[in-house]
This record gives C-alpha cells, sequence and structure tokens, in this order.
C-alpha cells in the first residue's frame, strides 16, 4: 500500500500521527548550542516557555537528507510507492532535502515529493486527505493528483498579537508592510503562492476571533476544518465550540503549533485552516 510522509510543520502529532499511519520527519529548532528535533527531543510545552522567557530568540533548520532517507528506507521494506508532501519550499529548505533524498534510496521504490506551498494544518488538512485516499487503495499516481488538487483547496487564516517573531525570524514576506502598524492593531495573516501574505488588521483579539469565524463561515462546503492554537487551549477549545454549528464539532481537528512554527509566530497566534470540498 501507499505510504504517506510529511514535515513536522504539517502539525500532524501524537494520537494523530498513530492514527493516521503517516511518517512525520522532525524540523530542527535551536537554543544556543543546543539543537532539538521539533516535538520529538523538546515539547511543546517547554519550547513556548523557553520562547517567551530566555533572551535570545530560537533559530530553526531543515531536516537533511539522510533524515528523509532513513524513512523511504524504512518505508520502502514496505510498499514501492512512497509520497511526500511537505510545507512550502519558500519557507523552507526541507522540500530539497525530502527531494535530494530519493537518490540516496535503492531499489525500485517510486517516490514522488510535492512541495505543498503551504504549513501548519494547510498542510496537514492536505495530508490527511491523501492518507485517506492511499486508505481506499489509492495508487501514488493518484493520490498525488489529488494532493495538487487539495492545494488549491486548502486556506488558513492566522491571527497575532504581534509581528515582531515573524520579523526577527526572516519569515514575514508580504506582510512587511504591517510592520509600522500600531501596537494595539492585531495582524491577519495567510499563506499566498508559498509565503505569508497579509489579510486585513483587527482591534482587538476578540475581533480577530471573529474574523476567524466569519473566514470559516465563507465555505459553502467544506471538506476539512482545523483549529490550532500555541499557548492558548481553552481559547481554541471554545472556537472548536463555535465552529460546531458550522461543521461537525468531533470532526474539528484541534492542533497545536509546532515549535519551529512557534518561532516565527510567537506564543498567542491562533490560526484555523479549511480544506474547501471539491
Amino acid at each position: 500500500m501507499l505510504k504517506i510522509v510529511t514535515d513536522s510543520l504539517s502539525d500532524i502529532t501524537g494520537d494523530l500521527t498513530k492514527e493516521l499511519g503517516v511518517s512525520v520527519v522532525p524540523v530542527y529548532v535551536r537554543f544556543g548550542d543546543k539543537v532539538y528535533r521539533d516535538r520529538v527531543e523538546i515539547t511543546t510545552e517547554e519550547f513556548y516557555r523557553r520562547l517567551t522567557t530566555e533572551p535570545v530568540l530560537p533559530t530553526t533548520t531543515q531536516p537533511t537528507p539522510n533524515d528523509f532517507a532513513e524513512v523511504y528506507k524504512k518505508l520502502a521494506q514496505e510498499t514501492n510507492e512512497i509520497l511526500v508532501v511537505t510545507l512550502s519550499s519558500k519557507l523552507s529548505g526541507t522540500y530539497q532535502s525530502a527531494v535530494h533524498a530519493k537518490e540516496m534510496v535503492g531499489g525500485d521504490t517510486r517516490i514522488e515529493v510535492i512541495d505543498s506551498k503551504t504549513v501548519i494544518m494547510g498542510l496537514g488538512l492536505i495530508v490527511i486527505s491523501a492518507v485517506k485516499a492511499a486508505g481506499s487503495g489509492a495508487s501514488l499516481d493518484e493520490a498525488a493528483a489529488l494532493v495538487r488538487s487539495a492545494m488549491e483547496r486548502s486556506h488558513s487564516l492566522m491571527s497575532f498579537d504581534t509581528l515582531k517573531y515573524l520579523a526577527k525570524g526572516g519569515r514575514i514576506g508580504r506582510a512587511q508592510g504591517l510592520l509600522g502598524s500600531l501596537l494595539s492593531v492585531k495582524p491577519i495573516l495567510t499563506m499566498k503562492d508559498g509565503e505569508v501574505a497579509p489579510v486585513t488588521r483587527v482591534r482587538s483579539r476578540a475581533a480577530g476571533v471573529d474574523y476567524l469565524y466569519n473566514f470559516v463561515a465563507g465555505f459553502p462546503k467544506i471538506e476539512g476544518l482545523a483549529v490550532e492554537h500555541a499557548t492558548t487551549p481553552d481559547e481554541a477549545a471554545a472556537l472548536v465550540e463555535r465552529l460546531g454549528a458550522l461543521y461537525p464539532k468531533e470532526q474539528i481537528v484541534n492542533a497545536n503549533v509546532s515549535p519551529v512554527i512557534g518561532t516565527y509566530v510567537g506564543p498567542h497566534v491562533l490560526s484555523v485552516s479549511v480544506l474547501a470540498a471539491a
């Protein structure tokens, strides 16, 4: 059966990883001279505690080709078809590492690597869709076509308290123009053409949550829905409850924003991702 691989910036972790049977290659986060595999060697809670208390901001590093090759070789013992879906190549070199790793795997295993042009659960929902297709017997070519279709239907919106982490990390993209905003203004960002892009600004955290809700409400039919937070689980749970009026609450993925993404978005990001129905 076709096997699916992604990276940890899909925010598919823990029980969801086991449930889906997807292989997740961790990205690295560095505090000073210590390097950790995302959510393998540092927990989400520990990361955000250190992010908000330590004077020097962490940095991040893509997985190596060898990291991917090890996963490919293990899966090649079980299958001859592997589909790899990574975060946007404009945000990280992870896609390039996944591609280079193909050359390190012998045998007749077919491996296709797709740059999703997105991140967080925008990527995660695409991966979940691919896993479901594989479970239904889809071939590599069929699942790859589905992923490319899902990429056009995947939309994420992120509500921020501050853009300082994104600016210092060099991942601010088209949202550069929002840096001069008043401190009381809360930016809303999205992913466009593989990079961060501005949507609007709101005056309060509550207005940001309303904006996320109305964004989801604007989709006539939804295939998948996710809510993510960094350090505000009660806020995320309340949004999930509210979104239950639009989509079955038990099917909404409630996830944590990964430490690597947290390096750039900060501790108070709240996000929704929608996979619109085809």
